[in-house]
C-alpha cells in the first residue's frame, strides 16, 4: 500500500489501489525533503498595516487536519484572515484549517492569507511548525536505533510448502496471521532514518501481544544495496544490519518475518504512476532487471541459513496498468524483459525466483499477481517454476479493490488455493472500521488460509489505513477488529 500512508496511492490506483501498501512523500533519492515547507510573503504593505500570505506544503503522511504556528519578532498583530482560522497569543500566531480544507495529502499545498498591523519594523518570521513539526529544514532521524541488543536466537518455525499448506518442520499445518510493519521501504530513501517508529524489543513484543505470528517487513532495494544517493547511515551495511536485527527480534517472539521488496528502481510515468522518479521512491509496476535480482540474491544469501523468513518477491505488481493486453501483462509478470508501456527492463517473477534459489536459499517464496496483487485470475497459468517447491501465491485486498467480494474470491482465489498456499499479505479498509476486514478474515478462516493486516504504523486510520495509534499496541477503531480476532483465534 502507499506509504505513509498507503491509502493515498491506493486511491490513485482506482478500483485496485496501492497505500500499499497506502501514501508517502515522493522525493528524490538525492537527499531528504523537509516534512513540510512554508512560503511566507507580504503581498501588500502600507503605513501601519500589511497583507500577508502563507503557502503550506505537506511532504509527510496525509493530514486530516492541520495547524500552523509561527512567531512575529516586531510586535505585529493579526486582525483578520481567510482560508484558515487565525488567532494570536502574544507573539505566537496560529492558523488552523477550515472545515473545507482540513485534508492535506502528501504533496498537497494550501494557501491562507491575513491582515495585520505593524510599527517600526516588519521582519518576516523565520520558523514555522505544522502540527508541531518544524518546516523548511532537513529533518533529523525521528527514530534512533534500538539500544537493546538483538536476541541471539529465535523461536519462529521453519516453514515449507506441502501441497496447498504451509507446514512446520514436523509437518504441522501453519497459517501466517499478523501485521505489516511499514517504514523500511520509505524512510531511508527519504533521508529520514530506517524505520518509522520504534523497533526495539518492547515494540516487537507489542505486536506479539496481539497474538500475531507473522510480521511483513517492506524493504527498499536501493537502501539495501547502498546505492549512491542514499545516505550512508541509512543504506548498505547499516540498512542490512538494521533489517537483520528486526528479523531476529521478530523471530525471538515466535513470529515469522516476511521480507517484502516494496519500492524499486526504474522510471515509469504511465497509467497509475506513483511518481516520475527513476529512484526507488514509490511503487513501480514491476521490479527492475538492473537491481532487483541483485537485491534478492543478497537477501537470500543473508538469510539462506535461516529457514524461518519468508520472501515476498514484489509488493504490488501492476503491469496491467501499462498495457491493455491481459496476456502481455501476465507474460511481463512472469518473464520480464521488454514489457509494453514500461520503459525500463523488467525483472519477471521467474527472474526473482531464480535469484533466490541461485543464492542457495530454500525459504518459502510469495508471488503476488496483477492489479496491485488483487488479481490472481491467471496466476496458476503463469506461475513461475520453483525448483525448491516452496512457492506460494500472494494476494492483497482492500474495500476499494475490484476483487473485494465473496463472489470474486470464490471464482478467482479458491482455484489458486486449490493448487498452492494462498497468503493475503495485505488486508484492510479505509473506513476507520473493520466490517470489511472481518468479512475477509472469515472467508480466509473458513479455508485455513493466511492473512496480515496493513499496517502497524500510527497514521490516520482513514488514510493509512493504520492499525494502531501508538507503538505500545493501542488499536485504532480499524485495528480493533484484527487485534480482537487474532486474540480470539489464539486465546
Amino acid at each position: 500500500m502507499r506509504h505513509p500512508p498507503r491509502s493515498v496511492l491506493l486511491a490513485t490506483a482506482g478500483a485496485v489501489a496501492l497505500v500499499g501498501s497506502a501514501v508517502v512523500p515522493v522525493v528524490s533519492a538525492q537527499g531528504a525533503t523537509p516534512a513540510c515547507t512554508v512560503d511566507y510573503s507580504v503581498t501588500n504593505q502600507w503605513a501601519g498595516g500589511f497583507q500577508g500570505s502563507v503557502k503550506i506544503s505537506n511532504n509527510q503522511a496525509q493530514l486530516s487536519s492541520w495547524s500552523l504556528t509561527f512567531d512575529f519578532a516586531d510586535g505585529q498583530k493579526v486582525s483578520q484572515g481567510w482560508s484558515a482560522r487565525w488567532s494570536q497569543s502574544g507573539t505566537t500566531v496560529t492558523a488552523g484549517n477550515e472545515s473545507y480544507n482540513g485534508s492535506l495529502g502528501t504533496g498537497d499545498s494550501v494557501t491562507a492569507g491575513f491582515l495585520a498591523a505593524w510599527s517600526g519594523a516588519n521582519t518576516a518570521p523565520t520558523s514555522f511548525k505544522l502540527n508541531g513539526t518544524t518546516c523548511n529544514e532537513d529533518p533529523e532521524p525521528t527514530t534512533p536505533p534500538p539500544t537493546d541488543p538483538p536476541p541471539t536466537g529465535g523461536t519462529a518455525p521453519a516453514l515449507h510448502v506441502a501441497g496447498t499448506r504451509l507446514v512446520t518442520a514436523d509437518g504441522t499445518s501453519h497459517r501466517l496471521l499478523g501485521v505489516n510493519r511499514s517504514g523500511g521501504e520509505f524512510r531511508c530513501v527519504q533521508g529520514y532514518g530506517i524505520w518509522d517508529g520504534p523497533v526495539d524489543d518492547a515494540a516487537v513484543k507489542a505486536i506479539a501481544d496481539w497474538k500475531a505470528n507473522a510480521v511483513r517487513i517492506p524493504l527498499n532495494e536501493e537502501c539495501w544495496l547502498g546505492l549512491s544517493g542514499i545516505k550512508p547511515e541509512y543504506g548498505g551495511a547499516n540498512y542490512i544490519n538494521a533489517v537483520k536485527d528486526l528479523v531476529a527480534r521478530v523471530e525471538a517472539h515466535g513470529m515469522t518475518p516476511i521480507l517484502d521488496l516494496h519500492w524499486t528502481y526504474g522510471q515509469y510515468t504511465g497509467n497509475s504512476a506513483g511518481c516520475s522518479d527513476v529512484h526507488a521512491t514509490c511503487q513501480k509496476p514491476m521490479p527492475d532487471m538492473r537491481y532487483s535480482p541483485s537485491f534478492w540474491a543478497s537477501v537470500a544469501s543473508t538469510f539462506k541459513d535461516d529457514p524461518a523468513p519468508v520472501f515476498d518477491l514484489f509488493n504490488e505488481p501492476y503491469p496491467d496498468r501499462a498495457t491493455s493486453s491481459t496476456t502481455d501483462a501476465w507474460k511481463c509478470w512472469r518473464d520480464g524483459g521488454t514489457c509494453p508501456g514500461i520503459s525500463y527492463e523488467v525483472a519477471g517473477m521467474q527472474d526473482l525466483v531464480d535469484s533466490v534459489r541461485g543464492a542457495g536459499a530454500k525459504n518459502v517464496i510469495m508471488a503476488g499477481g496483477l492489479a496491485y496483487s488483487n488479481d490472481l485470475s491467471q496466476w496458476p497459468a503463469y506461475r513461475p517454476t520453483d525448483p525448491a517447491g516452496n512457492l506460494t501465491a500472494a494476494y492483497h485486498v482492500y474495500n476499494f479493490n475490484a476483487c473485494s467480494t465473496e463472489s470474486c474470491w470464490n471464482s478467482t482465489l479458491a482455484p489458486v488455493a486449490a493448487e498452492v498456499p494462498l497468503i493475503a499479505g495485505e488486508i484492510g479498509e479505509n473506513t476507520c472500521s473493520h466490517a470489511f476486514s472481518d468479512q475477509v478474515m472469515k472467508w480466509f478462516d473458513d479455508r485455513d488460509l493466511s492473512y496480515l493486516g496493513w499496517a502497524w504504523n500510527t497514521w490516520d486510520c482513514s488514510s493509512g489505513p493504520s492499525l494502531i495509534s501508538a507503538y505500545d499496541g493501542t488499536a485504532t477503531a480499524y485495528g480493533i477488529g484484527l487485534r480482537d480476532h487474532l486474540r480470539a483465534l489464539n486465546p
